[in-house]
């Protein structure tokens, strides 16, 4: 068992539709926490006055050095990594541009990519980074060729990272829930989202991560994700 108390952890994209739930949930934990979004006044919104909230611009190649760098001055320590920032974007492959694709890739997998090679050189025996991924990594659909690529070379990674990190007793999890009312298909970078059927509510597949989290879970298949 991974008991939060106390522990440092940082969340990135915390002031999204998943990123808000798994702050609140994790501060209730006992996490102690800095949250990054890249609009100051949606992470106070979050309702987390003692978090150490920092703006971040995912697309930079040096947002995984920067981020650690800055939860070390400040609070010494960093026991855990939360990655819940992403875009997504619809249409077939032929109609989607190189922008588009580029912007997927960069926030979706370089980026969870870089801050947790930068997090494994600092995180203590016991430490865990968190990649949310998606269902669409285990079976890609038509019109989210991209998205489902950006998701499945995230927990690719993942999978193949968690076998290196298991030597320092340091665990990579990689989280695909199914569908998620977080919002995010309203505001794709690119196309118009099919009709969806109802997802899970965010606040459950936030508890339902940070319940992996402290059982030391390893992997959180879309089948971990109670659909009831």
């Amino acid at each position: 068992m991974t008991d939060l108390q106390g522990k440092n952890i940082l969340v990135i994209g915390a002031s999204g539709g998943l990123g808000a739930p798994l702050c609140r949930a994790l501060a209730a934990a006992g996490a102690r926490l800095t949250i990054t979004g890249r609009d100051t006044r949606r992470l106070q919104d979050i309702g987390l006055p003692e978090a150490t909230a920092l703006t971040a611009e995912l697309k930079d190649p040096n947002v995984g050095r920067t981020l650690v760098d800055a939860v070390i001055d400040r609070h010494g320590q960093l026991d855990g990594v939360v990655f819940a920032a992403g875009v997504v974007a619809f249409g077939s492959a032929a109609e989607l541009d190189d922008d588009v694709v580029d912007e997927l890739l960069l926030v979706n997998y370089l980026a969870p990519l870089r801050i947790t090679r930068a997090a494994l050189g600092v995180l203590p025996a016991g430490g865990f980074v968190v990649n949310i991924s998606a269902v669409v990594a285990e079976t890609p659909v038509a019109n989210m060729s991209a998205y489902a690529a950006s998701k499945s070379a995230l927990t690719a990674f993942d999978a193949a990272a968690r076998t290196e990190a298991r030597r320092k007793k340091i665990r990579i999890v990689d989280a695909r829930p199914p569908h998620t009312e977080t919002g995010l298909a309203t505001r794709p970078i690119a196309g118009v989202a099919p009709k969806l059927p109802t997802g899970l509510t965010p606040e459950s597949v936030a508890a339902r991560i940070v319940s992996a989290i402290t059982d030391d879970e390893l992997d959180l298949p879309s089948s971990a994700f109670s659909t009831g």
